[in-house]
């Protein structure tokens, strides 16, 4: 069948940003499938794709699946109106695509919500089905964080009501973020979890470390890979690292790679402190060698309740794909996992006196850093390869009537209503 994916932020593993539609939209177009994924231009993405665009659009083979990318430029650090012409921008090209193309299904990958807007488009115009995935709860998070302005809010309650309920299936990354779907008035028989998971070819063992000029040969690395935003609550991670240099310790470097809108300010804040490196937005397989020369992963987000059942953050899965133990300061799913599997460390949010404890206990303790990085690695083994998730994601699509219908099978439609 001819599956159309709309992910506005999409990138390959070229890329330093989530990979996640890449690895999907190759394991639906090696069982066969006919897949067209259409995406923007996102900082730190990086789509495969060379060649000039012609009128604001270009398009190619990436590993066996179609790319379309529009010139339709977004970065987190933009600003609110900037950002919002990107995503109507992209509905708007993405729906006439849909529209003209007449694909037998739509996958629709939000973050951002508008995604939604060509997915109802193309069923209310032309009867075709659709696949919401939820990889952040909106308008959800930003209310909860206080930055959801209020005269789109109702505009995006109406959307993502519209969205859940109309899906014939909704993916979440999460059970919390199931139950926001669920709430919305998705049919619970219609939503699956399938979360983030560990790319064991991208990261682990068998992979070249690599440690910045700045880390001396003695020194445990911290790494903390990702994001620089306001959601992600980087302050902490200063903070521990200045409350470790008045106590003289010389022994752990903490390292933040990647961009976002707080960077600038954090460096500010950082600046003199001898025990903290920044270091730009990596691509991928440069992050991975990176993750296998330090030995401590940093899991940070803002202290905000919400965080516990709403996120799956990548950074999580690879540090467990690479093998090294990783601190959180997300409680619920994330901490949970840590503990429970073996594989890490929880601290409190916004703690920077026990994050500081937490790097020192196991900067004293390298065989209690070996086991609880061997956790981790066979904790993503078993339960986290990404390969197979994407044969889960797969299988839904497949079950979906019309996708049965084009694979020439009965139609039917019957899914786990969790993950």
């Amino acid at each position: 069948m001819h599956i159309l994916y709309l992910h506005q932020h999409f990138s390959t593993p070229a890329g330093s940003t989530a990979t996640r539609s890449f690895a999907f939209a190759r394991a639906l177009a090696a069982r066969g499938h006919r897949v067209t994924l259409a995406t923007g231009r996102y900082e730190g993405a990086e789509t495969g794709l060379s060649g000039p665009f012609r009128k604001g659009r270009r398009e190619g083979r990436v590993a066996g699946f179609q790319v379309v990318e529009w010139d339709i430029t977004y970065a987190n650090a933009m600003g609110m109106a900037a950002r919002s012409a990107a995503f109507l921008r992209y509905a708007a090209k993405a729906a006439r695509l849909a529209l003209r193309e007449k694909p037998d299904l739509v996958i629709a990958s939000s973050t951002p919500l508008t995604v939604a807007l060509p997915a109802l488009c193309a069923k209310a115009l032309r009867g075709i089905p659709f696949v919401f995935e939820i990889r952040d709860p909106w308008p959800e998070l930003p209310r909860a964080m206080g930055v959801l302005p209020a005269p789109i809010a109702p505009i995006m309650e109406m959307l993502a009501n519209f969205a859940c309920r109309r899906a014939a299936a909704v993916v979440a990354l999460s059970e919390g973020m199931a139950e926001t779907a669920r709430a919305r008035g998705a049919d619970p028989a219609r939503v699956q979890v399938i979360g983030n998971g560990c790319d064991l070819d991208l990261f682990g063992p068998h992979i070249a470390p690599w440690r910045p000029p700045e880390a001396a040969p003695w020194e445990v690395l911290a790494l903390y890979a990702g994001a620089h935003g306001r959601a992600n609550g980087l302050g902490v991670v200063v903070e521990a690292a200045r409350l470790l240099a008045a106590r003289g310790e010389t022994r752990l470097r903490i390292l933040l790679a990647g961009e976002g809108a707080e960077k600038t300010a954090l460096m500010r804040e950082a600046a003199g402190l001898p025990n903290i490196t920044f270091l730009p937005p990596l691509p991928k397989r440069d992050v991975a060698g990176l993750f296998a020369g330090s030995q401590i992963v940093l899991h940070i987000l803002a202290d905000c309740p919400a965080f516990a059942g709403w996120t799956a953050p990548n950074k999580l899965m690879d540090g467990l794909a690479a093998g090294r133990l990783v601190i959180s300061n997300v409680p619920g799913d994330a901490a949970r996992l840590l503990t429970e599997g073996g594989a890490g460390m929880a601290v409190a949010p916004d703690d920077a006196a026990g994050l500081a404890a937490a790097l020192v206990s196991l900067v004293e303790d390298p065989a209690r850093r070996a086991a609880m990085g061997a956790a981790a690695r066979s904790l993503a083994v078993r339960k986290h390869d990404r390969r197979l998730l994407a044969a889960r994601f797969a299988a839904l699509v497949e079950a979906i009537p019309i996708a049965q219908t084009a694979l020439g099978k009965p139609a039917h439609f019957a899914m786990s209503g969790r993950g």
